[in-house]
């Protein structure tokens, strides 16, 4: 068969493959799902139709939510090991050139000092700079260990689902063998990215709104040391030239301004080149030659003596795209193949890590007979409202951009007048006092994209009924005015067990935090002094439910000592109360007090969780 047909479908005397998990895509959603199922004890098979794993650095920014689902699987350290640091990550920045002038600086990434206390209440983890050429390969490795089958250069071609019938039938295409073959699997995971043919073939309807335009990624390699350190460190830069046009040299159709973004401090970079906003550019307007990039990108870096290597460009689209579900019978879709958007607020792997983390858990229960099916229908109840907020959030933090490029006159096609709008900058005028307030006024507002920590872990869960709000009598934690900027910290059933790091009553060399008793594939019952029915009862009720639920107390003379009653401050229950944690770590349930039978209260709110019956 030669390489330009359309593969025949294989002879129907082939003996299928049989798994009971196939997932499809190795990317940061596809592969991380293969490592927490493995940390469950569940293996299957991981096929992707590109060569290998990412040879790009597309998304790069790893936030607190993001790190904490590596970390509950013990993959933390050797992320930061290749990781960025944080204190690389200080600033974003806006100048003519990298080496030249400079408009102005943020803060980012919980550096700046009114919100880097918020950061670390939030989580015992921090912000760092983890491109997917980096995760990915330790995804991989860790799938590869924990049991699962992985192959490269296999492309899906058609998925069939029959209604009322259990399981999945998958076609597959392998391009080193140049044949077809057939696999059968209880569960089919779609994380093929923003094309996915998943997506395609179970008909999952998308939401889509006006896109964005096209954007150009130029990977170069340059040593940028001497510029950045030590006075202008950060892993963003906007660089643009608001007089450019106006003495007659245009710039290209594509690189009207360049976001210049860090891959390896300081010698290797990306240059996302934009085009000009309301330029209805098609994906030939974007060709340019190796020479043209290259020229473009050293006058951008403004330093003659800079030598740049061009490794890779390529083309995208700025999309706000998100699936109106996440699951169609036993297909299961996660990642860029249900949300697509621009990378602004550093959402995007992120979001796939917890999309598969809140999935993992709940398919690995029911295969183990912990669960019914249905709580695998809170996958889309929880995830899909969460995947439209960050569409949203990321391509509002893009058009965040547009009021500071509307001060300088950058959006005016009239030379006149962009000439006016710069001259008064530079006027001790009324006009020039308001131009620059306003200037300053529109950098604040995108300060959003880099202080997000609300849109990063405030995920809400409490209309899933995978969450018991049986005993709840108030409407739950109040809208915070800037819910982009401010995280929620509450123990309200359905968001997150919030952070507190906690000691033994002789200190050990290192605090726990919370969030690490938690997780590890198990429910976690927290309580306090006098709470000892509660964990009596979760032993019980474990053995009764085939469940392992950990316990602990929390507080004077407890398990754990409440060092700096900061959980007295958060819990938001009395000392014999306690808080019911989900292995992904999202409050199940909690009781203000102790009640009088613990145990069955305790058994009642796992069943209807799990959606158990009063006998099973």
């Amino acid at each position: 068969m030669g390489d330009n047909l359309v593969p025949e479908p294989h002879p129907q005397d082939d003996t299928p493959l049989t798994t009971d998990l196939l997932i499809i895509g190795a990317g940061p959603a596809g592969a991380s799902l293969a490592c927490f199922l493995a940390s469950h004890g569940k293996t299957g098979l991981l096929l992707a139709s590109s060569p290998g794993t990412s040879p790009t650095p597309r998304a790069h920014i790893t936030n607190l939510a993001g790190i904490e689902t590596l970390r509950d699987i013990g993959l933390e350290s050797q992320c930061l090991a290749l990781a960025t640091p944080s204190e690389n990550m200080k600033h974003t920045r806006w100048c003519r050139s990298l080496a030249g002038e400079e408009y102005a600086r943020v803060y980012s990434w919980g550096h700046d000092p009114k919100y880097k206390g918020q950061y670390e209440s939030a989580s015992p983890c921090r912000h760092v700079d983890l491109p997917q050429t980096l995760l990915e390969p330790i995804l991989v490795r860790r799938a590869v260990e924990g049991g699962w089958g992985v192959r490269f250069n296999t492309k899906l071609l058609h998925v069939k689902q029959e209604k009322g019938k259990e399981g999945v039938e998958v076609e597959v295409w392998d391009e080193i063998l140049k044949r077809g073959y057939t696999i059968r699997c209880r569960y089919l995971f779609g994380c093929d990215g923003a094309r996915s043919q998943v997506v395609r073939e179970i008909g999952l309807p998308l939401v889509k709104k006006p896109g964005q335009g096209l954007a150009l990624n130029v990977l170069v390699k340059a040593d940028l040391t001497h510029l950045m350190e030590p006075h202008r460190v950060g892993n963003l830069h906007w660089v643009f030239k608001p007089e450019e046009g106006i003495d007659g040299k245009q710039p290209p159709p594509w690189g009207w301004a360049a976001i210049v973004r860090m891959v390896k401090p300081w010698t290797e970079w990306m240059f996302i080149f934009l085009a000009k906003p309301g330029m209805d550019l098609k994906g030939e307007d974007m060709n340019a030659t190796d020479g043209e990039y290259l020229e473009r990108v050293k006058e951008v870096i403004g330093d003659e003596g800079v030598k740049v290597e061009l490794v890779h460009a390529s083309k995208w689209w700025i999309n706000e795209v998100v699936a109106e579900r996440y699951q169609e019978g036993n297909v299961f879709c996660l990642g860029d193949a249900v949300h697509r958007h621009p990378p602004f607020n550093g959402l995007g792997s992120n979001t796939c890590l917890q999309d598969a983390f809140n999935l993992a858990w709940k398919v690995a229960y029911v295969l183990d007979g912990k669960a019914s099916p249905s709580l695998l229908d809170s996958y889309t109840i929880e995830r899909q409202p969460v995947g439209v907020d960050i569409i949203t959030r990321a391509n509002d933090g893009l058009r965040d951009h547009i009021p500071w490029q509307q001060t300088l006159g950058m959006l005016s096609a009239d030379p006149a007048e962009r000439t006016k709008i710069l001259g008064e900058f530079e006027s001790a005028t009324p006009e020039g006092r308001k131009r620059r307030q306003d200037f300053q006024r529109a950098i604040e507002k995108t300060t959003t994209e880099f202080h997000g920590l609300g849109i990063e872990m405030n995920q809400n869960y409490s209309h899933s009924p995978a969450v018991y709000l049986g005993d709840e009598t108030g409407p739950g934690p109040a809208v915070p005015e800037d819910k982009v900027r401010t995280h929620v910290i509450t123990t309200y059933p359905g968001r997150r067990l919030p952070h507190v790091w906690v000691n033994t009553r002789v200190p050990a060399k290192d605090m726990t935090s919370t969030i690490d008793l938690a997780g590890h594939g198990k429910f976690c019952l927290l309580t306090g002094f006098g709470g000892e029915k509660w964990k009596q009862a979760a032993k019980k009720v474990g053995q009764k439910l085939g469940l392992q639920i950990n316990n602990y107390s929390i507080g004077w003379n407890q398990d754990y000592e409440d060092v700096y009653f900061d959980w007295a401050k958060k819990r938001e229950v009395e000392e014999d109360g306690c808080v019911l944690v989900r292995p992904d770590r999202f409050v199940a349930w909690r009781a203000k007090e102790m009640v009088e039978d613990a145990e069955d209260k305790l058994e009642k709110v796992l069943r209807k969780i799990l959606g158990r019956s009063d006998s099973s």
